[in-house]
């Protein structure tokens, strides 16, 4: 449910004073399930919303409730609704926006919107590390995204050739410090690594995002769709139930139980290559055992002799 469709509702119902589902729905163009619950959202967050039965009904913000967004920059609202919530805790623009958005809010649920504001910090910098900054590169290509600009690229393969496009950018996303734009092109949807792109020229042309585009719903089909590939072979395994999870945690989505087989656990385990699967396991030592294939089980073989006839004169 996203803060800015949200705020946008709460708008549309002071401008109008009451109104439908439908209206809602019509007007952020959104289906009328998505309007009620983000309705009923507003309702349950404490906000005077409610709804008003009869023919003539609909949704109604009692008691002269007022939110005026109209202390906030231009900056600072696009700032609120991409980095809303935690993360204003390292952004000066959307803190200053959180800040006048809850003091324009009325009493009834200022408390819980200040309080919601400040209930968790988020620290992106480990231990002992500065806080790394986004990439002025980033930054360019979100404001062409918020804005709608296209955008001319120079991009760089995975052959170190590069490759003119113009694209129309839907979004950015940022997995394990890697960033990633997700963009249409004149060959469809494609994605983008940020680090491959040699340059990034906006351009005064604008465009209109795919009908029914949802950015975390594009990255989630993405993900799949790289773990489908990433997971190109499979090895059966066998270990105690007690080191189980510990696998589990290294490989994630990449080793799922397969039932029991004696008094040990089935484990199936996915990787590219033999050798990938091979060196997760060779850690593991005697302690687990791979029933299948026999390319991961040769794989093991040849890293367990390297082993030994390195480290064998070893006392």
């Amino acid at each position: 449910m996203r803060a800015d469709r949200l705020v946008a509702v709460l708008l549309l119902m002071q401008a109008r004073g009451r109104v439908t589902a439908a209206e809602v729905a019509d007007e952020l163009e959104i289906s009328v399930a998505t309007a009620r619950r983000d309705l009923e959202a507003l309702s349950t967050a404490g906000i005077p919303v409610y709804p008003q039965p009869g023919r003539n009904g609909g949704w109604q913000l009692v008691g002269g409730a007022r939110t005026d967004l109209s202390g906030l920059t231009a900056t600072e609202a696009q700032a609120l609704f991409l980095l809303v919530g935690p993360a204003a805790s390292i952004a000066p623009d959307a803190k200053a926006a959180l800040r006048k958005l809850v003091g324009a809010l009325p009493d009834t649920f200022r408390a819980n919107a200040q309080a919601a504001a400040e209930a968790v910090v988020i620290d992106p910098a480990r231990w002992g590390a500065h806080p790394k900054e986004r990439p002025e590169l980033v930054r360019r290509l979100q404001d062409a995204v918020v804005r709608r600009n296209r955008v001319r690229l120079v991009y760089s393969g995975r052959g170190r050739e590069t490759a003119e496009r113009t694209v129309d950018p839907l979004g950015l996303v940022d997995k394990d410090d890697v960033w990633y734009l997700i963009a249409w092109t004149d060959r469809g949807q494609r994605t983008f690594r940020v680090d491959r792109v040699v340059s990034a020229e906006t351009t005064d042309e604008s465009f209109e995002r795919p009908d029914g585009f949802e950015l975390s719903t594009a990255w989630a089909e993405i993900v799949e769709r790289m773990e489908e590939r990433r997971s190109g072979l499979t090895a059966t395994v066998l270990m105690d139930e007690r080191h189980v999870w510990v696998m589990q945690d290294r490989l994630g989505r990449n080793c799922e139980v397969d039932g029991a087989d004696g008094g040990r656990v089935r484990l199936r385990i996915t990787a590219p290559t033999p050798l990938m699967i091979a060196q997760e396991l060779a850690g593991w030592g005697g302690s687990i055992e791979v029933v299948d294939p026999s390319s991961v089980k040769a794989e093991l073989a040849r890293l367990g002799r390297e082993l030994t006839d390195r480290y064998s004169g070893i006392v």
